[in-house]
Order: structure tokens, then C-alpha cells, then sequence
């Protein structure tokens, strides 16, 4: 077999096993801002979720809030081909927001496709604009559960123990982040009309940076730094054992 054709064979090898290590991370159902997610304040944020299926479509979405740290307000975003219910519990507690005394919040957003829903090999975001933001709390957990038309259920509602890998199937995780100088978070409060919310949603899309990468981005390119370093050796060793044979002929 010549060089290259040696070569080639070891570099799709090793290109499956980039592929095989990084798609995981890609597929969890994750949670990131559109902008910024400041303690005290409001935030659009999108639920991410890839379909794994190869043969089944997502059609339901359900997302349950915490309520250690509860939030009055959710309005999802209207999206085509899906229904959106959102539901409220008692609080054990009531919280105090704008001078009133909140006695319920948010326990679960449903979304339901009345179509097609999600198909194989594609995602769909769901926004949300939510607040008031805790502001002693440094994340949010929200635990999600995937459902496809072939009756397959995922849930996403493993949480991450501090010092130990990460679960199988993680809860998404919403990082907060302090509020500015001047004691204001720089999300705005939504109106209480369905379409100011999503008009909210649409402006912060417009304003989304760089920290909208996915959390799962970081794990991603450690895996792939990984790979590339055995793309590396496995190289090297390829040309080792050419040259050997090389001598031995002469």
C-alpha cells in the first residue's frame, strides 16, 4: 500500500472518531440567553433542543422551572406549528416584586407540535422571556423532557454534582450574571400583551453576542483538542512504520 494511501486510511479513521466524540455534546437540550441574563432583572432565553432520532420527530417539549427559586413571569414566544401552555403553582412562600406579594409562579411550560414537529437531523429554539431573575443565585436548573412521535421519551433532568463528569442526560443550566455598576440588571420587563413579549424576544435576537454560544461548545472543542492530539500521533507512528519499511527494503 503506498504512503498516502496509508495515510488517508488512518485520517478517516481518526476523522469518525472526532465525529463519534463530538456529536454528543451537540445533543442535549440546553438553555442560553439572548444578550444577558442579569440577576434582578428580565431575560429572553432559547430552550435548544436537537433531535437524536433518526427516524422520529420531537412533538413535545415540557420544561419545568425551579421552584426553590421561583419566577412570576414566563411568556414563551409564538411559534409556528406549536402550541404553548404555561402553568402556575402555589408558593410555599410568597415573594415580594414591585411592592406586591406574589403567591404563585411559573412550575412548567408545555410545547406541543401540531404539525410535523421536529424532524431528524434539525433543531428548534424555543424563546421565553422570564424575570424577575433571582438575585442570589448564581444559575437556574431547569429540567426538560423530549418526547417523539414513536412514543421515545428523553429527560433532561440529571443534575451536574460539582466534581464529578457530567451526567448523561443534564438538566439545562442558565448562568447568571451580575447586575451593572449602577444596581440595574440590563434586561427589560416584558408587557403583560402576548405580542410585546415576542416583539421582546425578536429585538433581543437582534442583540445576541458571542456568550450565546452553547454551554456544551467548551466540552465540545475539549473533545476535539483531544482528537486532534491523537490525530497528531497517530501520524506520526504512520510515517514511523513507512520509514522502517522503507530501510528495510534498501
Amino acid at each position: 500500500m503506498k504512503a498516502s494511501s496509508r495515510i488517508a486510511a488512518v485520517g478517516a479513521l481518526v476523522g469518525t472518531a472526532v465525529l463519534a466524540l463530538s456529536a454528543p455534546a451537540f445533543a442535549h437540550v440546553t438553555v442560553q440567553p439572548e444578550g444577558e441574563a442579569a440577576k434582578g432583572g428580565y431575560a429572553v432565553v432559547d430552550f435548544r433542543v436537537p433531535n437524536e432520532s433518526d427516524k422520529a420527530s420531537t412533538v413535545k417539549l415540557e420544561v419545568s422551572f425551579p421552584m426553590d427559586t421561583p419566577l412570576a413571569s414566563a411568556m414563551p414566544e409564538p411559534i409556528a406549528g406549536w402550541t404553548a401552555k404555561v402553568t402556575k403553582a402555589e408558593l410555599d412562600k410568597p415573594i415580594e416584586l414591585h411592592g406586591q406579594e406574589i403567591t404563585e409562579a411559573v412550575s412548567k411550560i408545555t410545547w406541543t407540535a401540531t404539525g410535523k414537529g421536529v424532524g431528524p437531523g434539525f433543531f428548534q429554539k424555543f424563546p421565553v422571556s422570564m424575570g424577575v431573575l433571582p438575585e442570589d443565585a448564581e444559575e437556574l436548573v431547569f429540567k426538560a423532557v423530549q418526547t417523539y412521535d414513536d412514543g421515545e421519551v428523553a429527560r433532561w433532568i440529571e443534575v451536574q454534582q460539582e466534581g464529578q463528569e457530567e451526567p448523561e442526560k443534564p438538566a439545562p443550566v442558565l448562568a447568571l450574571s451580575e447586575a451593572s455598576e449602577d444596581g440595574h440588571s440590563h434586561g427589560s420587563e416584558p408587557s403583560e400583551e402576548p405580542s410585546e413579549g415576542a416583539s421582546d424576544a425578536s429585538q433581543a435576537a437582534a442583540t445576541t453576542t458571542a456568550d450565546d454560544a452553547d454551554s456544551d461548545s467548551s466540552d465540545t472543542t475539549a473533545r476535539v483538542l483531544g482528537v486532534v492530539g491523537i490525530v497528531v500521533g497517530a501520524i506520526g507512528v504512520a510515517y514511523g512504520v513507512l520509514a522502517g519499511r522503507r530501510r528495510t527494503n534498501a
